[in-house]
């Protein structure tokens, strides 16, 4: 049996949607996803992030990862 390593990734669930202000059981706009993670990737590379910044940026990069998988799961599937 797979180990459920996301679930373990996650330790927090709904952190990134309280700071990126999205309503509980609303899913995360793509668009919102990526103009985030470009933003803050633009101030990782100047090496302006602090730890928060730095967080959002990781916890962004894993929802886009796992947006992704989920569609493809799903296109699996079909």
């Amino acid at each position: 049996m797979p180990e459920k390593w996301i679930q373990k990734a996650i330790k927090q669930p709904g952190a990134l949607k309280k700071e990126l202000g999205v309503p509980e059981g609303e899913k995360i706009p793509k668009a919102k996803l990526n103009a985030v993670i470009g933003d803050l990737s633009k101030k990782a590379k100047e090496g302006e992030l602090n730890k928060k910044e730095l967080r959002t940026l990781q916890r962004a990069n894993l929802a886009k990862t796992l947006s992704s998988f989920k569609e493809h799961i799903q296109n699996k599937e079909n």
